[in-house]
């Protein structure tokens, strides 16, 4: 299993890979101190486990998080226990508190390795998202995007409709549009993205244009431009 080492403390880093060496099954592919680093790290190395500290200089674990398109397996590693709940809220495996002990560390990795594999972790960079870690000020998800009905573009952000949640993601809703599945995803017009699985009814309006309700109320307006396309696609 590749693992990534991310903390700020190089002491606590070696102290880690000193523990994880009695596991012969998991590699240490590489080490990062700080957010930035550890981004490239994740794009460049594919890690299938990240152990990731909370408080470092530059931005916390969880801003790292919501950096990345695909999230690996996460336990955290740290010296404060206040942030326990919030970890557990984005589903890391385990959240252990420094010192590490071994036998702690061991569960945490029974727990890791008996998770099945999740499609993405050896993908290539434009494979489909299947989920997205999204932080909203204080709170944190991960988001499967199957049950997100809509995406709605607020300048380079991205507001996601998903259940009764409005999460807004930091990023602009092009890039995000190359990695949505195009099964399920329907550009509307320049700033809606729907899930056609979230779709309730479709009115024709006046001119031909088309109107779309979606699971939970939300209305939306097919372009002329995308009308012909969404016709094909759904056999309207």
């Amino acid at each position: 299993m590749k693992s990534l080492i991310v903390d700020d403390e190089p002491l606590a880093r070696r102290e880690l890979r000193r523990l994880l060496a009695e596991f012969p099954w998991v590699e240490v592919v590489g080490e990062a101190g700080d957010v930035n680093e550890a981004a490239a790290r994740v794009e460049a190395l594919a890690p299938d486990l990240i152990f990731l500290d909370i408080q470092m200089p530059g931005g916390s674990g969880f801003d790292l998080l919501a950096r990345l398109d695909h999230v690996p397996r996460v336990i955290f590693t740290t010296a404060y226990d206040h942030h326990a709940v919030r970890a557990f809220e984005v589903n890391a495996l385990d959240y252990l508190l420094k010192p590490i002990e071994p036998q702690r560390l061991a569960a945490a990795l029974t727990r890791a390795r008996s998770m099945p594999e999740e499609r993405g972790v050896e993908a290539p960079p434009h494979d489909i998202l299947e989920r997205l870690f999204v932080r909203d000020g204080d709170r944190c998800w991960f988001v499967p995007l199957r049950e997100v009905c809509m995406l709605l573009a607020e300048g380079n952000y991205v507001r996601l409709f998903w259940g009764q949640e409005r999460p807004l993601l930091g990023r602009p809703l092009q890039s995000l549009e190359q990695r949505l599945d195009p099964k399920r995803f329907f550009r509307a017009n320049r700033k809606q993205i729907i899930n056609v699985d979230c779709i309730e009814n479709v009115e024709l309006g006046i001119g031909g244009q088309l109107h779309v309700r979606l699971r939970g109320g939300s209305e939306v307006e097919i372009s002329r431009r995308q009308a012909r396309l969404f016709r094909m696609q759904m056999s309207v």
